[in-house]
C-alpha cells in the first residue's frame, strides 16, 4: 500500500493527472504529513512566489427566505416565519460602505433561493449598486440561487446569466455545490439545483468570459469515493471551460443541524485539502478555510496545498448559524501568512494582486518547510 500511495504522489508532484481510482487510493493513506509534504510541493510548483495572498470582502446575505430545505442548513426561514427577512437597499449601502472603509473590494452577496423575487429585482438591484459603488466586484448568486431564477421566471439559464452580468454581476461564487453527486445531493436536500444543473450555471457563466469558484462541503453522508467524483466533476468542467478561479474546501459544521453526525476535524480537512490540490492539477487556486478551522489549521493549510488564506469575512452568517464561531482580524490574517514564512498581499476575485500600502518583508525560502503536527 505504501508503494502505490508513493507512486501515486510522485507523479502528481511530477505534473502527473491523477485517474479516479489514484484519487480513491491516496483516502486509503492515514499519512498525513506524506500527502501535506507532496501537496505543498505542488502547490510550490504552481505558485514559487514569495507571497500568500488574502481578500478582503464582506458576505452579505440579503435574504434568508429559502425554497430548499437542507438538513445541514441552519441559517434558512420559510417566507411566513417571524424572523425571515430580504435585507433593505438602505442596509446593504450601510454594510458595503463599511466593507469600502476596511479596505475591501468586493461583496459576497448570497441568499436563499426566495419564492417570490423575479429576476428583474435582482436586475435592478445589481444596477442600484454598480451605479454607486463601480470599484466594488459583486461576487453573487451561488449556482443553486441562479438555477432557481431560471425555474421560476421560466426563462433559458443562458438568457437569466447574460441579463445578470449586463446588470453588473461580476464573478459568480461556488456556493451550494456541497457534494456533485445526486445520491448526496437527494438525501441531503429538497427543492435544490442537482449535480448536472449546478455545472450548467456555472458552465453557461464561464461561456460569457465570467470567473467563479469551485466548492466542496465534506463530512456527512458522502464516501470517499464520492468526494473523489466531486473533484472529477469539478475538473472536467475546468478542462473545458477554465473558468474556475480556486477551490475551496470544508468540513460541515453539524452545530444542531445533523447533530448525528460526528464532526470531520482538523486531519480530514487537511487530508482532504491536500488530495484536492493533488487532483486538481487544472485549478489554479486552492483557498484555506480558516472561518471553519480556526487560525491554526487555517495557517497549517498553508503547508497543505493552498497558496490563498481567502477572506477577511467582515461578516458572515450562514456557517455562523451552524454554531462556527471563528473570526480573525487583518491584522491576524497577515500574521498568519508572515509567521509561516511568505509576504502577505491582498489579491482580487480574479488573483491579481492589489497595491498596499505597508509590504512585509517576507523571511527566506529556505525556512518554509512542512511543519511537524503534533
Amino acid at each position: 500500500m505504501s508503494a502505490t500511495i508513493d507512486r501515486i504522489l510522485s507523479k502528481a508532484v511530477d505534473g502527473g493527472r491523477l485517474t479516479p481510482d489514484e484519487g480513491v487510493a491516496l483516502f486509503g493513506s492515514r499519512d498525513l504529513a506524506k500527502l501535506g509534504r507532496a501537496a505543498h510541493a505542488v502547490c510550490l510548483r504552481l505558485h514559487p512566489e514569495p507571497y500568500r495572498t488574502y481578500n478582503i470582502d464582506r458576505n452579505v446575505n440579503y435574504t434568508n427566505v429559502c425554497a430548499a430545505v437542507c438538513d445541514f442548513c441552519a441559517f434558512y426561514r420559510k417566507s411566513g416565519d417571524a424572523d425571515a427577512y430580504v435585507l433593505p437597499r438602505e442596509e446593504l449601502y450601510r454594510k458595503i460602505e463599511e466593507t469600502i472603509a476596511l479596505g475591501g473590494d468586493q461583496i459576497l452577496m448570497q441568499g436563499g433561493m426566495h419564492p417570490a423575487l423575479k429576476l428583474e429585482w435582482y436586475e435592478d438591484l445589481l444596477r442600484d449598486l454598480r451605479a454607486r459603488y463601480p470599484s466594488v466586484n459583486l461576487h453573487a448568486f451561488s449556482p443553486p440561487e441562479i438555477w432557481h431564477f431560471h425555474k421560476i421566471n421560466k426563462l433559458p439559464l443562458p438568457e437569466v446569466l447574460r441579463r445578470l452580468k449586463d446588470a453588473g454581476l461580476g464573478s459568480l461564487p461556488g456556493g451550494g455545490g456541497e457534494i456533485l453527486v445526486d445520491r448526496v445531493r437527494k438525501q441531503l436536500t429538497k427543492n435544490k439545483a442537482l449535480t448536472d444543473e449546478w455545472l450548467a450555471v456555472c458552465r453557461e457563466w464561464h461561456k460569457l468570459g465570467g470567473k467563479g469558484s469551485a466548492t466542496m462541503m465534506f463530512g456527512h453522508v458522502e464516501t470517499e469515493a464520492e468526494r473523489i467524483e466531486h473533484l472529477t466533476r469539478i475538473r472536467e468542467l475546468q478542462d473545458e471551460t477554465g473558468g474556475f478561479t480556486a477551490f475551496i474546501c470544508w468540513t460541515m459544521q453539524p452545530g444542531h443541524k445533523m447533530s448525528d453526525f460526528p464532526e470531520a476535524g482538523a486531519f480530514e480537512y487537511l487530508r482532504t485539502q491536500a488530495i484536492a490540490r493533488l487532483y486538481l492539477d487544472n485549478v489554479p487556486n486552492i483557498q484555506s478555510s480558516w472561518v471553519t478551522q480556526g487560525a491554526k489549521i487555517g495557517q497549517v493549510a498553508l503547508f497543505f496545498g493552498a497558496n490563498d488564506m481567502g477572506s477577511l469575512m467582515i461578516e458572515e452568517s450562514v456557517v455562523a448559524s451552524a454554531g462556527t464561531v471563528h473570526h480573525l482580524t487583518l491584522d491576524e490574517i497577515r500574521r498568519c501568512i508572515r509567521e509561516a514564512g511568505w509576504e502577505p498581499r491582498q489579491r482580487d476575485v480574479y488573483y491579481r494582486l492589489l497595491p498596499e500600502q505597508v509590504v512585509m518583508p517576507p523571511k527566506r525560502v529556505a525556512e518554509r518547510s512542512l511543519p511537524v503536527l503534533a
